[in-house]
């Protein structure tokens, strides 16, 4: 397949999360407590393992400067002028402004899911897929995250899903001109190192280590077996 069909694919993941949420399958919403814990752990297994070291190898000392802007970029976007974002499901009300800054975050973020999917592939198919792997693991409840903050500031289950299906097109529009714009063409794979291991480590890691119990960290190792697994396979 194409980069842009798996980018369509994990379009279709930040929908599928949110229409769980928008249907309240409590089931669903479980499952995708653990699935946060398993991306998680395949996440930074791809970006200390896989990205990294290839961005450096391509990108010489300039590789390190551009994942830290990637990593910086999503904390600014997500956490500083966003007052208020997490993924999971939201479970107090927040205003419709709040709504609004954590879409317009997550859009900078989900752009960089598809100019991570494309500079996999540039590298090779192994990597394309993999990267693919860790993009639409956390989709699910990305689309969950988003969808979730809209309901709880009063939007429609309709209006919810069409954010996450905001976010899934920005995707798509990150492959698609990852080739044609120079910057990215050139940087997109440290770019990509940088905000994946954020997501990982600085979104996904702390929604899982407030919930008590020792079940969802046994998921996160079980995310870093799975990209074992997956390597392995793939190589």
């Amino acid at each position: 397949m194409s980069p842009i069909a798996y980018a369509l694919l994990s379009a279709l993941a930040n929908v599928a999360g949110a229409l769980a949420v928008a249907g309240r399958a409590r089931r669903g919403l479980q499952l995708l407590d653990a699935l946060i814990a398993v991306a998680a752990g395949f996440m930074i297994s791809v970006a200390l393992t896989q990205l990294i070291p290839e961005a450096i190898s391509r990108g010489g000392s300039s590789a390190p400067v551009v994942m830290l802007v990637g990593y910086l970029a999503v904390h600014l976007t997500q956490h500083t002028l966003t007052s208020h974002f997490h993924f999971g499901e939201e479970t107090h009300s927040v205003t419709t402004a709040i709504s609004l800054s954590a879409l317009a975050g997550l859009l900078m973020h989900t752009f960089v899911d598809g100019v991570a999917i494309a500079a996999g592939f540039t590298v090779g198919p192994e990597l394309g897929v993999l990267v693919f792997i860790a993009v639409v693991l956390h989709k699910l409840p990305e689309g969950l995250a988003i969808a979730s903050l809209f309901l709880a500031a009063g939007q429609s289950p309709r209006r919810a899903v069409a954010a996450a299906g905001a976010l899934g097109l920005t995707t798509l529009l990150g492959v698609l001109v990852t080739d044609y714009v120079g910057p990215l063409a050139r940087h997109g794979l440290p770019l990509a190192a940088g905000v994946t291991l954020y997501v990982a480590a600085s979104n996904l890691v702390p929604e899982f280590q407030s919930k008590r119990g020792w079940t969802l960290a046994l998921y996160f190792f079980g995310g870093c077996g799975l990209f074992t697994l997956a390597y392995a396979l793939l190589t």
